[in-house]
């Protein structure tokens, strides 16, 4: 199994997520929340992974949300609205803006290869990014080629290598070792995060509980010096010498 440790100079911080996972971008604003105020942020790598919800899906279906989770659920529809409305309202409150009603739902495979096609290029959180807030928001179709390498374009990436990285399958195998990964840590759902190898943080947590978690991998991987005790000018040996008491007085 791939471990993923800090060091003394950085924190890592690997997350599993879905493009098509609501919770997952209301989970990345809660994190960039508690990094955002936490004192050694420099110091923080954070790296995305690849995690399917369904990898089963049809590359494109034009049933609702609200329909798909009656189906999946047992629910009825006007139930399955109210579970829809209140994802959106919980993004709502971290400053993102869910359209359901234009949301496409997709097979997410070509958008995890993407992200890795962006990583490799230093630009795999940008990339994550532009994905969920062009699902989620644009309602774009993000099993079509085209359209990916436009969206990887728009961050700076060269559009007809994006769109030869996908049609060739080049790091699909990438994100199947992500997958991997995510089953050897025993990740069932997302969003995942995974703190300097050590530690899991299941969900779309409060910013609370990640600055907890990022100051405790931090304190661990730079402990703090020493609290002294006792008189600071208490005799003892430095620098090759040793105090003499003087008895003459």
């Amino acid at each position: 199994m791939t471990t993923f440790a800090s060091s003394p100079e950085k924190i890592r911080v690997d997350i599993w997520s879905d493009i098509a996972c609501p919770w997952c971008y209301i989970g990345k604003r809660r994190f960039e929340q508690a990094l955002d105020s936490f004192a050694q942020r420099e110091q923080v790598e954070v790296v995305y992974h690849s995690f399917e919800l369904d990898p089963g899906a049809a590359p494109h279906t034009s049933e609702s949300v609200a329909q798909h989770l009656a189906h999946k659920y047992g629910r009825t529809l006007a139930q399955a609205q109210q579970m829809v409305d209140g994802v959106a309202q919980a993004a709502a409150g971290e400053g993102l803006q869910y359209d359901f009603g234009a949301l496409q739902q997709v097979n997410t495979f070509l958008s995890h290869q993407l992200i890795h096609f962006a990583a490799a290029r230093g630009r795999g959180p940008q990339m994550k990014e532009r994905l969920l807030h062009a699902h989620f928001t644009q309602g774009l179709n993000l099993s079509e080629v085209d359209v990916l390498a436009e969206l990887a374009a728009g961050i700076g990436l060269n559009a007809d290598e994006a769109r030869a990285a996908l049609e060739s399958g080049q790091y699909a195998q990438a994100v199947r070792a992500d997958e991997q990964q995510a089953q050897a840590y025993g990740i069932t759902g997302v969003p995942f995060f995974v703190l300097g190898g050590k530690y899991g943080v299941s969900g779309a947590q409060n910013p609370e509980v990640f600055t907890q978690a990022l100051t405790q991998v931090w304190a661990e991987t730079n402990p703090s010096p020493l609290s002294m005790l006792g008189a600071d000018d208490a005799e003892g040996c430095q620098d090759g010498s040793c105090a003499v008491p003087d008895k003459t007085s």
